[in-house]
């Protein structure tokens, strides 16, 4: 593996001396309002060449981190599973390095197979799940592989108990009494730190967390959400656990007229790099 010509900004370092790896995973084959997501990890990566590698949030420089964006991962076009297959195999490839990882989407459901490779190196894994939808669905559309299930498919195999949700805003009424009943949703940083302690920690940022009036690119706007800073500010407040990995999801650029959308999600990306 090696890093590709046109990677994010100021992730270019040589795939065997970095701690970090992007990938992209360009899939959206369950969106079920307004696909595109696929062709997000392309899009952010030319918009980050709009940013600056030095982040004021952090006094600390991207160009100082060792990260290497390998390029998206080639997937058919066809059965859903062979596809989600075909993404927990590049992810196992890539953490036989022992590297953290932060992958591209694409929609929420990669996070699935993804999460399955990291529970092969990391047993007693955490979930940190920013996001508009609490995701908790048992099906949806008569499926139960997507992005509207994807966290419940989770908790099936890690626990309620080691899942932390923030900005959830939009659900059933079934997924509500879900998470009420699970204690889910915005717990104390402090207190989830504490139960937390060493142990390693994933993060997965849907981008519909924040508001669609300064985030429209997405395949599932939802009026009510974060601003920029409210989600860097509670992201920041993680950066001391020990987080072996991070996806960042749900950009639809084709709704992102703007291309403010696509810059805020390289931006997002940029500090999340920094900091883990």
């Amino acid at each position: 593996m090696k890093p590709i010509s046109n990677s994010l900004i100021g992730c270019d370092k040589e795939f065997h001396d970095s701690e970090i790896i992007i990938t992209g995973i360009p899939y959206d084959g369950t969106s079920s309002y307004r696909p595109g997501s696929r062709f997000a990890p392309d899009e952010i990566r030319k918009s980050s060449y709009g940013l600056e590698t030095y982040s004021p949030y952090q006094n600390k420089d991207l160009e100082d981190k060792k990260v290497c964006d390998i390029g998206d991962l080639e997937l058919p076009f066809g059965e859903k599973k062979l596809i989600l297959d075909r993404i927990e195999t590049h992810i196992d490839n890539i953490l036989k390095y022992n590297k953290k990882i932060l992958s591209i989407g694409g929609e929420h459901l990669i996070t699935l197979p993804i999460i399955k490779s990291f529970l092969k190196k990391y047993k007693n894994l955490y979930l940190i799940h920013f996001d508009a939808h609490a995701d908790l669905r048992d099906e949806y559309l008569g499926e139960k592989l997507s992005h509207a299930t994807v966290i419940k498919n989770i908790a099936d195999i890690i626990g309620f108990e080691k899942i932390y949700q923030y900005g959830i805003r939009s659900g059933t009424k079934e997924e509500f009494e879900l998470i009420r009943s699970k204690n889910l949703l915005n717990r104390s940083v402090d207190k989830i730190k504490q139960l937390i302690n060493d142990n390693p920690v994933y993060i997965t940022v849907d981008l519909d967390i924040l508001d669609p009036s300064i985030f429209p690119g997405t395949g599932t706007p939802e009026p009510g959400g974060w601003s920029f800073n409210n989600l860097m500010n509670k992201l920041m407040k993680f950066k001391d656990l020990n987080i072996v990995g991070c996806d960042v999801v749900e950009l639809s650029p084709h709704y992102d007229h703007s291309m403010v959308s696509t810059i805020t999600a390289a931006k997002i990306i940029r500090e999340i790099l920094i900091f883990i």
